[in-house]
């Protein structure tokens, strides 16, 4: 049987306030255990909590941002359950009436069959909401540790329709989300401190049904690569279990990347479970069209739009304007590589090529990237005006990017690399190449004309070698063709 795969995605993006939701704790990440959280977080007999209006500001920025509708009335309510990091017994979260209502975002491949695809996801929500402390279960010899540091910091919950049927359109969306948060600043996206995590829905149906079939939940996945890897992994899970007759169980599961391997973690709770009702401590948030409009006119440019302006502006392919606008901060360093070397497809050509490759290889971000924007820059300025040729330009690239120095002129210089343009030096190399080739020589003149083209590469790479690469390739042929033309 044909299956269609189903999947939604509620991503848990932490607001970058300085203080939490409901307190005025810190929320700065890598304080000692159990040294960020106040009574209010605690919620202890007597206390009340206060609402952080950044927090408002935020989730309205996220809202506008995604073209969504914004709740003039949103409530507070209180999730209850009862786990060891939830020390008041209850999550202050939005169930009925939350900040953000329907919105979308658009998606576009980066590989597979459909690159380059555009595709429209809609998102049913975002809300308002604390964040759980977290459980320890190192260095406690057989017992489990608490920390309510995080106990209170905002959140921002966005739920997905369910509208992603593979692997590839749910990280491309996660991604998507990452570059929202992170324009709008409203989120730092650091994946490996938990600023921004995912739990995956995913369930199958045979192809052509309406009906949606049984899901599973996977629960605080926390990079790109692992939203992929759990998603096909429980993909795979569930059609072994159907097509050998089985049924599929509603449940939260775990994914474990070092067993690349799902497992269950506690069957399904629903709505009713959670015993959900309006906080009491809380009065609803009221705002007005004015408020929204006040934040809408003061959002940063997002992605779609320098996307856009990438495209109509420099003239960049939909495809290298998506990547490179992929990040904030990508797209600042690919802006100012391309302002000092003045060319915006040179400087797309090293940005996606070279450069992604090395960080690639070596495992760091553009944040971390060795050479700066500034320096790379200088590089192509220098790739540009000739004075070094391609081969050149990736020998320089490798010492920039090994930190030999940032001073590109004098690296040229260290290296040896300075392009030849003195048209009598070259004219010198070349009567040397083709004194010590005859016999090639010989078999140039005899040759059809539509046929030298492909022979003169030969003396080419024969004086490039001679001049170890410093030669200028433009002028060599040059020489070399009238040269050779004359003895024909």
């Amino acid at each position: 049987m044909e299956w269609e795969v189903v999947i939604g995605l509620e991503i848990h993006a932490q607001l970058a306030t300085k203080s939490k939701i409901f307190s005025g704790s810190s929320t700065a990440f890598g304080a000692e255990p159990n040294t960020q959280a106040s009574l209010v977080d605690l919620g202890l007999p007597g206390v009340l909590p206060v609402f952080n209006k950044e927090a408002l500001n935020m989730a309205v920025q996220f809202g506008c941002a995604i073209d969504a509708e914004i709740g003039k009335v949103s409530v507070f309510d209180r999730k209850n359950y009862f786990y060891p990091d939830s020390p008041k017994g209850y999550q202050t979260t939005q169930l009925h009436h939350p900040i953000v209502g329907m919105g979308h975002i658009d998606i576009t491949l980066e590989d597979g069959p459909d690159k380059g695809v555009t595709k429209r996801i809609n998102v049913t929500r975002a809300h308002l909401e604390e964040d759980a402390g977290k459980s320890l279960h190192e260095d406690f010899q057989g017992m489990s540790g608490i920390d309510l540091n995080r106990a209170g910091t905002p959140l921002i919950e966005i739920v997905s329709e369910p509208e992603m049927r593979n692997a590839k359109e749910a990280v491309a969306y996660f991604k998507k989300m990452h570059s929202i948060v992170t324009y709008l600043g409203i989120c730092d996206g650091d994946l490996s401190q938990g600023s921004m995590r995912c739990d995956c829905n995913v369930s199958l149906r045979p192809k052509g049904q309406e009906e949606f079939g049984t899901r599973t939940e996977i629960k605080n996945v926390n990079s790109f690569r692992f939203v992929e890897q759990a998603i096909n992994c429980e993909i795979e899970r569930q059609r072994d279990i159907l097509e050998d007759g089985g049924s599929i169980v509603q449940e939260t599961r775990l994914y474990d990347p070092n067993k690349n391997e799902t497992r269950s973690m506690r069957s399904k709770e629903v709505a009713n479970d959670y015993r959900y009702f309006p906080c009491p401590d809380l009065l609803p948030v009221v705002i007005d069209d004015d408020y929204i409009e006040a934040i809408r006119s003061h959002l940063p440019e997002l992605p779609d739009q320098k996307k856009q302006r990438f495209m109509d502006d420099h003239k960049l392919s939909e495809y290298d304007a998506s990547v490179l606008t992929a990040s904030r901060e990508l797209a600042a360093y690919f802006e100012t590589v391309a302002e000092k070397c003045g060319d915006y497809k040179l400087a797309t050509n090293w940005v996606m090529g070279e450069l992604s490759a090395a960080m690639n290889k070596s495992d760091v971000s553009i944040q971390a990237c060795p050479i700066s924007a500034e320096v790379l820059g200088a590089m192509l300025l220098r790739l540009k005006d000739e004075t070094i040729n391609g081969k050149g330009a990736k020998t320089l690239f490798q010492s920039l990017w090994e930190k030999q120095s940032d001073d590109v002129d004098a690296l040229i210089e260290s290296l040896g690399i300075k392009q030849v343009q003195d048209s009598g030096a070259i004219e010198s190399i070349v009567d040397e190449v083709l004194a010590n080739n005859q016999a090639q020589v010989d078999n140039y003149v005899a040759a059809a004309e539509d046929k030298r083209g492909k022979m003169l590469g030969f003396f080419v790479g024969q004086v490039m070698k001679a001049s170890k690469g410093s030669a200028n390739p433009g002028m060599v042929n040059s020489v070399l063709k009238t040269k050779l033309d004359e003895k024909c």
